[in-house]
Parts: C-alpha cells; sequence; structure tokens
C-alpha cells in the first residue's frame, strides 16, 4: 500500500491503486475537499485517509461516482461527511449493497465481510454543483453507459475532468450492468459539454481528450454492429466488434426494444 497521490492540475490529485487498478480523486480547497470514491473494504479505505491526511488536514465531502463496489464499500470510513452520487446509484446502494457486500466478500475480497453500507445522503438526477473551500466542482450526468448511474466529476479551474468507469484505460471497459448502445452518445455529450484536457479514467493511466475520442469510436462500431448483427441475424460480425463482450447487454436492451 504504497501508492502515491499524482498532482495532474492546481491542487487535484489522483491515487491510481494496486488493487483494482482503482482511481481515486482528490481535489484541495480552502479548509475543505472533495473525495471521489472510496475503494473496496475498510482497510483499504483507511489506507486512502491516510494518504489524504498527508496532503490535508481539512474536512471532506465524499462523491461515489456510481454504484459498483470499488468505488463506495470504504464510504464509512469517511463519516462524518456529505455523500453524494446518482439518485439511482444511492437507491441501488441502499437496495443491493448488503446482498453485493456479502457476494462480494465470498467470491473474491473477504476484507469485504465488515463492510458498513453507507447510502449516499445528498443526490442529484443531472447536475449539482458544490463548493469545495472557495472551488467550484460539478457533478454532471451525461447518459448510461457502463452503468445507468455514472456521473463525472469536473473540476474547471484545474482543466480536469474525472470520468468515472465511463472510460477505462489499460483494460476494455466493462458491460456487465452496461448500456453499450447509449455508451457512445454519453462519452460524446461529455466532451461536447467539456473541454478539459485531463481526463482521469475510473481504472488505469490518466488518459486525454484523443484517447477518449478513440474508445468513444470503438464504442460506437460495437454498437452499430451489435445492432446489425441482433436486425440480420449475423453471429459472425461478433468476430469483427472491438468489444465482443459488450453483445448481451446491447442484445438485451435491443430485445426490450
Amino acid at each position: 500500500m504504497n501508492e502515491q497521490w499524482q498532482e495532474i492540475g492546481d491542487r487535484v490529485f489522483v491515487r491510481r491503486h494496486e488493487s483494482y487498478d482503482l482511481n481515486v480523486g482528490l481535489v484541495v480547497g480552502d479548509g475543505q475537499c472533495l473525495v471521489l470514491d472510496t475503494r473496496e473494504s475498510h482497510p483499504k479505505a483507511a489506507d486512502l485517509v491516510d494518504a489524504i491526511r498527508k496532503i490535508t488536514p481539512d474536512p471532506w465531502v465524499v462523491v461515489n461516482s456510481h454504484a459498483h463496489f470499488d468505488h463506495y464499500f470504504g464510504n464509512a470510513l469517511f463519516v462524518p461527511a456529505e455523500f453524494w452520487a446518482h439518485a439511482r446509484a444511492a437507491e441501488e446502494i441502499k437496495r443491493d449493497g448488503e446482498g453485493t457486500r456479502d457476494r462480494v466478500a465470498a467470491s473474491r475480497e473477504p476484507e469485504a465481510a465488515d463492510v458498513e453500507i453507507v447510502v449516499p445522503d445528498h443526490t442529484f438526477t443531472e447536475r449539482a454543483t458544490l463548493d469545495i473551500g472557495g472551488r467550484p466542482v460539478h457533478l454532471r450526468y451525461f447518459g448510461r453507459g457502463h452503468t445507468d448511474n455514472d456521473i463525472i466529476v469536473h473540476v474547471p479551474d484545474a482543466g480536469v475532468i474525472f470520468a468515472g468507469d465511463l472510460v477505462e484505460e489499460g483494460a476494455p471497459p466493462a458491460f456487465d450492468d452496461g448500456y453499450p448502445l447509449d455508451w457512445p452518445g454519453t462519452l460524446s455529450a461529455m466532451l461536447a459539454a467539456l473541454g478539459e484536457p485531463v481526463i482521469v479514467p475510473g481504472h488505469g493511466a490518466v488518459v486525454d481528450r484523443a484517447f477518449v475520442t478513440a474508445q468513444m469510436n470503438d464504442l460506437a462500431v460495437t454498437a452499430d454492429l451489435a445492432r446489425r448483427a441482433h436486425v440480420e441475424g449475423l453471429r459472425d460480425l461478433i468476430s469483427q466488434i472491438p468489444y465482443p463482450q459488450a453483445i448481451e447487454r446491447a442484445f438485451l436492451q435491443l430485445d426490450a426494444g
């Protein structure tokens, strides 16, 4: 647990973790900070708290980028705080958090057995602006993609976008709960609305707009070929799709109309 902070903008940091190749964001204002995502267990969150305290002693606001366990299981280590997320993420955490904890603890992360589920108590559906020690930080929802509740954190005075798992580096995008047909449009809307050059994916190295554009284009090809395969029954098209793992979810969407 010796991961280091990387300052990617004025008092804006990312810490990339060996476990899950997960990125956590930190935005430091005057007398307050914002923490984006809290890791996958209480011990991992405790390590994160120690790392944050090497940067700032100030109280925090916590944002969960979406309702996957590696992004919110550490919330309890940050109480008391405001916890922000998309309204659907909070609903999912409240409904499924304990069951998810039990499955994760049994299958892959024994440390998760002791996780106390803390549901975000501040929610929004399209946008919210937080004042983090005099710095405006915008929370935005651009549409479905990796899940139906992915949000981005936009730090305009530092030129940084935390894109969460809407962008993946070092591995293909994950589609288990995804919406492959919507995903390219969601990224297109984000890029059109926000011009910042530095983009932090949920996992992997910090990237630029060219990387996100290329991934968006691959997602668009995936969606297009999935539609063709679904309509025409051309299952051999799957071999041409950049992200074949998206097909099952894409077909579920298409079957639903």
